[in-house]
């Protein structure tokens, strides 16, 4: 039985994964999609208002900080988008995974 990526914690040893990889993990996700070079993996979230995206951008920061894996992260009037990649390794690892699937866990 595969664990659950929400059940993993980032290491700093997560090594570049391959195209076959990326889009076995991406299939265990909600809502995030592939950027286009395959480099990074995205979400955006949509609220009501602004104090909600604020809110939300803070939780993804919060992770980042506890996984020590840090988001890129914009937000504005009604949305926060948060986008995992890995720059030490030139795309994308399990650590982007883990802690997409960490966030939505904390929202549901």
């Amino acid at each position: 039985m595969t664990e659950k990526l929400a059940d993993l914690n980032c290491t700093s040893s997560a090594k570049k994964l391959g195209p076959e990889e990326v889009q076995e993990n991406l299939k265990q996700l909600d809502g995030w999609t592939l950027a286009d070079d395959g480099g990074a993996i995205s979400r955006r979230f949509g609220f009501k208002g602004f104090l909600k995206a604020v809110e939300m951008a803070n939780l993804a920061a919060w992770l980042g900080n506890k996984q020590d894996h840090h988001p890129d992260i914009s937000f504005g009037f009604g949305y926060c988008e948060v986008q995992f990649s890995t720059h030490d390794a030139g795309g994308l690892t399990k650590n982007d995974f883990i802690c997409a699937a960490r966030l939505d866990a904390l929202l549901a």
